[in-house]
C-alpha cells in the first residue's frame, strides 16, 4: 500500500472521432497506435451499451477513462505495481476531474463542449498545460488539496490581522472575492471567497501558485468558475506582495490593473512587516502556540464542514533518527494514507458534490466498508517505514504518522490529544 505512485501519464481526445489533443506527463509517450487502441475500446465498450471506466494492465498498471459533457475524452495511464487497484483508481479519477475543471477554468465550458474548430481548440489548451502538468507533477510538499478536494491553509498568529487587512483590500477594489496566501497555502480570505465550490478555491490556489512561478509581480487573468461560471468569465487579479506572499481579487471589468496595482502599493506597504513576520514562520501550517507532541512525524486535518484542510511535516525530528522517513517520504505517506482510509473506511464528501460534468465514476468506491454494520471512525496502519493514525469525527478527519517506537496501543490517544490541542488554540 504504502509505495510511491509511478509517473503518470495523461491523454486528451475529442469525445465523438477520438482526435488526440494533446498529451503530457510520462517523459516516454504513448505510441499513436496506442492512443488509438485505447480509445477504440472505450468506443466499442460504448457501442454495447457498456461504460469501460478502468481496466489494469497485465504487468499492473492502471487505465482510466472519464468523458466529460460527452465532448472531451481524457485517459489517464499510470505505471506498474504502485500501491492497491482502487487506490490507484482513486487517485487517477480525482486527478481527471481536476483536470477537466482546470481546462474549464482557463477555457470556460463552451469552448470545450461546443468544438468548432479542432486544431484552434489545440492551440488554445497549450495555456493550460502549466496547472496540467503542476497537477500531474503534485511536486509542491505540503499541497494536498489536489487529492482532498480541501483549501490548504496556513494558521498564523496574525489571522485577525491579516483577515482584516484582505477584506479591507476587496472592499477598495470593490470587489468581495479575495484571499492572501503565503507559499501557496491559504493565510486568509473574504467570506465570498469561501462560498465558493471547494474543488475552485483548490483550483484557484493552484493557478495562484502557477502564476507565482512564472516569476511575474502581478496578472490580470481571465477565469471561469467551473460550477459558479463555467461560461462567463471573471477577471483573477494576482500581486506578489513578497516572495513567497501573494494576494488575488477576483472581480469584473473594473477596476483596471493599473489602479489596482495603485492600491496594493497603498493598502499593503504599512503591513509589509507583518507579511515578513507571517512568512518567517515557514511553511509550518500551525501557530507558535500548538506545540505538537515530537512523536508526531505529520499530520493533515480536515474540517469536514468548512472543506479546509492544515498539514504539515516535522522536519526538525526527521534528522535525528535515520531509520525515520524523509521529509519528501512524510508527505507522500500522507497522501497514501490518505487514499488508504477514505476508499476503506472514511466518508468523502466530496463525492456527493463532485460536479455533474464529471459524473460519478469515481463513485465506483471500494466495497471493502460494505461489510462493516457501522461507519467506521478509527483505523491505523504499521508498515515499514512508520505507524499511521487516522480518526474521524462529526467535524474533522486526523491523518497522523508516527515512528514504528510508539507503541500501537498509544496511537488513539496520540491522535485524541492532538486534535484536541489544534482544534482549542486555533478553533479551526
Amino acid at each position: 500500500m504504502m509505495v510511491q505512485d509511478a509517473s503518470t501519464q495523461l491523454l486528451c481526445l475529442t469525445a465523438s472521432s477520438g482526435v488526440p489533443l494533446f498529451t503530457r506527463g510520462a517523459q516516454r509517450q504513448l505510441p499513436f497506435s496506442v492512443i488509438g487502441s485505447l480509445n477504440g475500446v472505450h468506443m466499442f465498450g460504448g457501442g454495447q451499451g457498456v461504460v469501460l471506466s478502468c481496466c489494469t494492465t497485465e504487468g499492473g498498471g492502471k487505465v482510466v477513462w472519464r468523458v466529460f459533457q460527452e465532448s472531451i475524452m481524457l485517459i489517464a495511464v499510470a505505471g506498474c505495481g504502485r500501491g492497491s487497484s482502487k487506490e490507484q483508481e482513486m487517485r487517477l479519477h480525482r486527478l481527471l476531474e481536476n483536470i477537466w475543471n482546470c481546462m474549464v477554468l482557463v477555457l470556460g465550458q463552451d469552448e470545450l463542449t461546443n468544438v468548432r474548430n479542432v486544431e484552434r481548440l489545440k492551440k488554445d489548451l497549450r495555456c493550460c498545460f502549466g496547472l496540467i502538468d503542476q497537477l500531474l507533477e503534485e511536486g509542491q510538499e505540503g499541497i494536498l488539496g489536489n487529492l482532498t478536494h480541501c483549501a490548504d491553509l496556513v494558521l498564523h498568529p496574525n489571522l485577525a490581522l491579516l483577515q482584516e487587512a484582505v477584506v479591507g483590500f476587496a472592499q477598495s477594489l470593490d470587489s468581495e472575492f479575495s484571499c492572501l496566501a503565503f507559499h501557496g497555502r491559504i493565510a486568509a480570505a473574504t467570506e465570498k471567497w469561501w462560498r465558493l465550490a471547494p474543488q475552485e478555491v483548490v483550483l484557484l490556489s493552484a493557478l495562484m501558485r502557477s502564476l507565482a512561478a512564472s516569476g511575474s509581480a502581478s496578472c490580470d487573468y481571465p477565469v471561469f468558475l467551473p460550477q459558479g461560471s463555467p461560461t462567463v468569465a471573471h477577471r483573477l487579479l494576482r500581486f506578489q506582495l513578497l516572495p513567497g506572499a501573494d494576494v488575488c481579487v477576483l472581480c469584473g471589468p473594473t477596476p483596471s490593473l493599473y489602479r489596482a496595482e495603485s492600491v496594493v502599493i497603498r493598502y499593503w506597504t504599512p503591513l509589509l512587516e507583518t507579511l515578513r513576520n507571517c512568512l518567517a514562520v515557514g511553511e509550518h501550517c500551525l501557530p507558535g502556540s500548538v506545540s505538537l507532541r515530537p512523536d508526531v512525524l505529520g499530520l493533515l486535518l480536515i474540517n469536514r464542514e468548512s472543506r479546509k484542510s492544515v498539514s504539515c511535516v516535522q522536519t526538525k525530528y526527521l534528522g535525528s533518527d535515520p531509520a525515520l522517513p524523509s521529509r519528501a517520504r512524510c508527505w507522500e505517506l500522507l497522501k497514501l494514507f490518505y487514499i488508504f482510509s477514505v476508499t476503506r473506511y472514511f466518508t468523502r464528501e466530496e463525492a456527493a458534490s463532485s460536479s455533474p460534468e464529471g459524473g460519478s465514476q469515481e463513485g465506483h468506491s471500494e466495497d471493502f466498508a460494505l461489510r462493516f454494520s457501522h461507519q467506521p471512525l478509527q483505523c491505523y496502519l504499521v508498515t515499514e517505514e512508520c505507524k499511521c493514525y487516522g480518526l474521524q469525527t462529526p467535524q474533522h478527519q486526523l491523518f497522523l504518522l508516527l515512528p514504528l517506537s510508539v507503541p500501537t496501543f498509544a496511537l488513539r490517544t496520540v491522535a485524541s490529544q492532538t486534535l484536541s490541542k489544534i482544534v482549542t488554540i486555533t478553533g479551526f
